[in-house]
């Protein structure tokens, strides 16, 4: 595999990192208008909110079964258009059923492609040899930024959601189309000696998986925690005016695109281990600001915290799932995906609960524990390889165009 090759393949794999953090952004952003447009009652919203990551985690799972016949980069290819024309469909229909159908698309593309971006991620940073897996979320941080400076735009001028989305569709489909002619996946370990091939999902023990698979909860518990909640919290807790409630999420993103800009050079120079020690630890501290803050500018610290803290959690939860199961990386990322779903699932409604039984401060500190508790599983993210072959040697696989 040439350098170029590797290059070519990175860059075309961190577009579509990129077109899917500004197509997330796009939706999530315009919840409130595709509730109007669609006249979906506060009682059943949640029944559409939670329909997604559901449908998500299927098709994470499908995904799983579909990349023992085809490479990820297939998967991925023909995932992302989904992903767009049904975020383009959200912003087109007018009937409820249309809305429904428009989401459950969503939901199922987004999970195989969140799999498979994922699964080549991993493959190439064991290309390099080197942690590159961070600046790939980094860039999906930055594309989140861009999407909802375009949900801004189209809320402040009164655009419909159709013509808010068009541009972004018609630009984002065939670039990332384009550019997935040189994606490049498939680095894996061989089969030792007497192992059948195409057994990679049984050699993916759970018992070693789910100490990331809590962890990868964690980071999302946290997150979906400042999603939904950062706004009300802190107009209604810390008495911000509305204006200034939207400013968290956007410090959130921001933090979290730095952080995750130069988070490679931290694995590099330090270690897994004590990169995510450390963003456990800053993670939870901006929880306890929050928790504590007496106005709205401590809790916007605290949310800067947040991101920094988090931000490099994930990405380096998906590397570890590759590192420790080699052979069979993406059966383990596929499954370890399932529970981002679960931890962003969990999140809102726990805090949200939390909030009306006892109070939105005491809320903050389910997370800060819940985050915390990464730094009891951080060892796994050094942990070597759970099968090595009979000389003690991993043999390292030819890469292939995705």
């Amino acid at each position: 595999m040439t350098d170029a090759r590797l290059r070519h393949g990175r860059a075309s794999l961190a577009l579509s990192f990129f077109v899917q953090g500004v197509t997330f952004a796009l939706l999530v952003t315009r919840i409130p208008a595709i509730q109007d447009r669609y006249g979906i009652s506060d009682g059943l919203l949640p029944v559409f909110l939670a329909a997604v990551p559901i449908l998500a985690g299927t098709g994470s799972v499908v995904t799983e079964k579909v990349v023992a016949r085809v490479r990820p980069g297939a998967v991925l290819r023909w995932a992302q258009p989904v992903v767009l024309l049904a975020l383009l469909g959200a912003g087109a229909g007018s009937a409820l059923w249309e809305a429904a159908l428009a989401l459950g698309v969503f939901g199922l593309a987004v999970g195989a492609l969140d799999a498979s971006m994922n699964m080549m991620g991993v493959s190439l940073q064991r290309a390099y040899g080197r942690s590159i897996m961070l600046g790939f979320h980094a860039v999906y941080s930055l594309g989140g930024i861009a999407g909802a400076s375009m949900a801004w735009a189209g809320a402040h001028w009164d655009l419909s959601l159709l013509v808010s989305y068009l541009p972004a569709v018609v630009v984002l489909l065939p670039v990332a189309f384009i550019g997935s002619r040189w994606y490049v996946a498939g680095v894996s370990v061989k089969q030792g000696p007497g192992e059948a091939q195409g057994k990679g999902a049984a050699s993916v023990s759970f018992k070693l998986l789910m100490p990331l698979c809590l962890v990868m909860s964690f980071a999302y518990i946290g997150d979906s925690t400042v999603s939904n909640w950062s706004a009300k919290y802190l107009q209604d807790v810390l008495g911000s005016s509305e204006q200034l409630s939207t400013v968290p999420y956007n410090v959130y993103m921001v933090t979290t695109l730095l952080g995750r800009a130069v988070g490679d050079f931290g694995v590099r120079r330090f270690g897994a281990v004590a990169v995510v020690r450390f963003g456990s630890v800053l993670a939870a501290a901006g929880f306890c600001v929050m928790a504590v803050a007496g106005g709205a500018w401590v809790g916007m610290l605290g949310f800067t915290l947040l991101g920094l803290g988090l931000c490099v959690i994930v990405p380096q939860t998906f590397a570890a799932a590759g590192r420790i199961f080699p052979g069979a990386s993406d059966t383990a990322v596929a499954r370890l995906n399932v529970f981002n779903y679960v931890g962003f699932l969990v999140g809102s409604p726990l805090v949200g609960a939390l909030g009306d039984a006892w109070s939105y401060r005491g809320a903050m500190l389910v997370p800060m524990v819940l985050v915390l508790a990464t730094l009891v599983y951080a060892k796994s993210f050094g942990a070597e390889p759970a099968a090595r072959y009979g000389d003690g040697h991993e043999r390292p696989h030819t890469v292939d165009v995705g």
